[in-house]
């Protein structure tokens, strides 16, 4: 059975669920943060034109979500773009990344939301029964 990539979106009171699944952890963790740009605009919208590279450290995989996706929130704001392609490896207790995307315009991008961080409510990285891999997380919007 080949287990597709993909992400969605999971309702928490006032905030935004991000959820990414895959074959692997790092897959999940690539949807996860498409999941995240999705929450602001259609990804669809976001030309992979800038690389930008990122690396994360904490010690275990749920903690070392989050903080992927704080470093994401925190390259959009202070580069001010968005990221549509993710290419992440997975080691232990680090994670190396790429990201690519483009400048964000207002006028062509229609931003829904600013994300103001990754939180640690329902947050898990795990496989599960069926062999995918699952990293969600809250975002506080």
């Amino acid at each position: 059975m080949t287990v597709a990539a993909h992400w969605e979106h999971f309702s928490h009171q006032a905030d935004v669920g991000v959820r990414g699944m895959g074959a692997t952890p790092e897959q999940a963790f690539e949807q996860a943060a498409l999941a995240l740009t999705a929450v602001i605009t259609d990804p669809a919208l976001v030309a992979p034109r800038k690389m930008v590279r990122l690396s994360c450290m904490a010690p275990n995989v749920e903690l070392l979500l989050a903080d992927w996706l704080n470093s994401l929130i925190f390259e959009m704001v202070t580069r001010n773009m968005l990221f549509s392609r993710f290419e992440v490896h997975l080691k232990v207790s680090h994670l190396t990344a790429k990201a690519w995307g483009e400048a964000l315009k207002v006028a062509y991008h229609h931003p829904a939301v600013e994300i103001k961080g990754a939180t640690y409510t329902a947050l898990k990285v795990a496989q599960q029964a069926d062999g995918r891999w699952l990293a969600q997380c809250v975002v506080d919007v």
